[in-house]
């Protein structure tokens, strides 16, 4: 690959994974450029009022890395706040694959976000990429926005639906939520702590995506998890022995529905048992399979 075909646009740059993405790809060869919003600069724009996103033909894209989209956890649901949660996903992604269609030189593959939300709950079963939509908020969510990829999909782009699990960084997401400051606690387990949670380091997430980038043959959902869920009573054991820190009482489910209203039982008092099957077909190994490994390298490396 050339060093012109390596620019890579990535939607929520500023985000959690994107930050690490831009870091990451940028010291394997790749320019990355961010899509800015709102603004009349830089070279790749979206206008939110006009539902347009503006790519520069002049610089040849290889890949497309969309992973925009209103946190789901920062503010409790109501109405409007869950059509925030859709929309600012599905026009975006929308927007985005129209503009890639255009183009006379297309990129090689678009990467576009998505959630093991698609699955529903798993109950005492697991899901894999085979298994059916859910159909509960979180399910509607991740099929419209894997449905807007439809026209970058329909103009021959390689297209791959990053369905991701629990993303562990102690930069931000639930890890950073889930360490009290001062080394003081880790968060004990939400509810009974029977659930099941599906987690991935974003070591992995960041080869993972390289790989996708390269790889020709891959295409379609892949389930960004580590293939070994635990209950939430174990991810607390595992955080508190490799951070060193002691683990509070559980939290009653009550009180967390108290808390976070809907977004309790739809994201934190429900199983999502999931485990991907497409690995194997890419040859892709997990650096980071096991949960307290994974979570004392992120730890020491601070990432």
């Amino acid at each position: 690959m050339s060093n012109t075909q390596k620019n890579i646009l990535i939607t929520g740059a500023s985000g959690m994974i994107g930050k690490a993405l831009r870091k990451y790809l940028s010291e394997a060869g790749y320019r990355t450029y961010p899509l800015v919003r709102n603004r009349l600069d830089g070279p790749f724009r979206y206008d939110q009022k006009k539902g347009a996103v503006y790519l520069d033909p002049e610089i040849p894209l290889h890949g497309v890395i969309n992973l925009a989209g209103a946190n789901i956890s920062d503010k409790r649901w109501n109405e409007k706040r869950k059509h925030e949660i859709i929309s600012s996903r599905e026009l975006l992604t929308k927007a985005l694959s129209e503009a890639l269609a255009s183009l006379k030189d297309k990129p090689a593959v678009l990467m576009s976000g998505s959630a093991i939300g698609y699955y529903g709950p798993t109950g005492t079963d697991h899901a894999t990429e085979d298994s059916p939509a859910g159909s509960d908020f979180l399910a509607e969510v991740a099929t419209r926005w894997e449905r807007a990829t439809l026209a970058a999909r329909e103009a021959g782009i390689r297209t791959v639906g990053m369905r991701f699990g629990i993303v562990l960084s102690v930069t931000g997401g639930v890890l950073k939520n889930f360490l009290l400051p001062m080394r003081l606690a880790v968060v004990g387990p939400i509810g009974a702590g029977h659930q099941k949670i599906s987690w991935i380091s974003i070591h992995d997430v960041l080869r993972l995506v390289e790989l996708g980038l390269a790889d020709e043959d891959l295409h379609g959902p892949i389930n960004f998890v580590s293939n070994h869920a635990l209950s939430s009573k174990e991810f607390s054991i595992a955080l508190s022995s490799a951070s060193g820190r002691p683990r509070l009482p559980s939290l009653p489910a009550p009180v967390a529905r108290l808390m976070f209203g809907e977004m309790a039982d739809a994201a934190l008092l429900t199983s999502a048992d999931v485990r991907s099957n497409r690995f194997k077909d890419a040859t892709f190994e997990l650096q980071h399979p096991e949960l307290e490994s994974a979570l004392k390298h992120l730890l020491e490396t601070n990432t």
